[in-house]
């Protein structure tokens, strides 16, 4: 098992890569980006990884602006993730990220412009992720090939120098720290669930899902408003 918090303390690019391999399912310039991104707001601000081994440990939130491959680069390298509820996702489609510091609310923002990154792409990895990946087209070799172009520009990406990136030092409002809920069981499902997610229907508590309501969901497009995501398929419970 590779010591992630050793391969951020010394800089070790590639080997946090190995890390957001085994984390991302493979190695991608997004996820590569993520790593470098992180690295630089980091230096930047003069902090480490989030150290959450002895206690809980809320001192730096990592806030992405995108839920693709990039994000999972900033989860590995900074440790702030969205279970430790230190990653905070904003919905606007950008792949940037902002590392602050809970004690002053300073931070610093890098955001990535893909326009200039495009010169680190091997030529024929571009026209490759159109046929594979945006129209779902290609043979398994063009992913094989794909694969191999795409884990090039990930280290490529590794060594974009800082002036290829917009940072910025940048103020955060207050964002509260994840509060502990009540459990409450669904009187429909039986089901415990967080108080705040119950409504109430002629004095008895359901949960979303079953008493029909909307509710919002992070998916490939970003925060939808979703409902009924779950219906019974008459198999046995187990």
């Amino acid at each position: 098992m590779l010591d992630v918090r050793r391969l951020v303390g010394e800089r070790d690019a590639l080997g946090l890569l190995e890390v957001a391999r085994q984390f991302h399912g493979h190695v991608c310039p997004y996820v590569a980006l993520g790593i470098r991104a992180s690295l630089i707001a980091m230096d930047e601000l003069g902090v480490e990884r989030l150290d959450t081994s002895a206690s809980i440990d809320e001192s730096i939130l990592a806030i992405v602006e995108t839920n693709n491959c990039f994000t999972d680069g900033v989860q590995v390298t900074t440790g702030c993730t969205l279970g430790n509820n230190a990653l905070i996702y904003l919905d606007l489609g950008k792949t940037a990220l902002t590392l602050v510091k809970r004690s002053n609310w300073e931070g610093v923002r890098v955001c990535i412009d893909p326009e200039r990154l495009r010169k680190y792409y091997p030529p024929e990895a571009i026209e490759l992720f159109r046929k594979v990946v945006r129209e779902r087209k290609g043979s398994e070799e063009d992913k094989k090939r794909l694969s191999e172009l795409w884990e090039e520009a990930g280290r490529r990406m590794l060594k974009v120098p800082p002036e290829e990136f917009k940072i910025e030092r940048v103020r955060v409002r207050p964002i509260e720290q994840a509060p502990i809920f009540e459990s409450v069981r669904c009187s429909r499902c039986g089901e415990v669930v967080m108080s705040s997610r119950v409504v109430y229907v002629n004095g008895e508590p359901l949960c979303l899902n079953c008493a029909g309501k909307s509710y919002r969901a992070v998916i490939g497009r970003g925060i939808v408003e979703v409902e009924g995501m779950f219906k019974p398929d008459g198999g046995r419970q187990t």
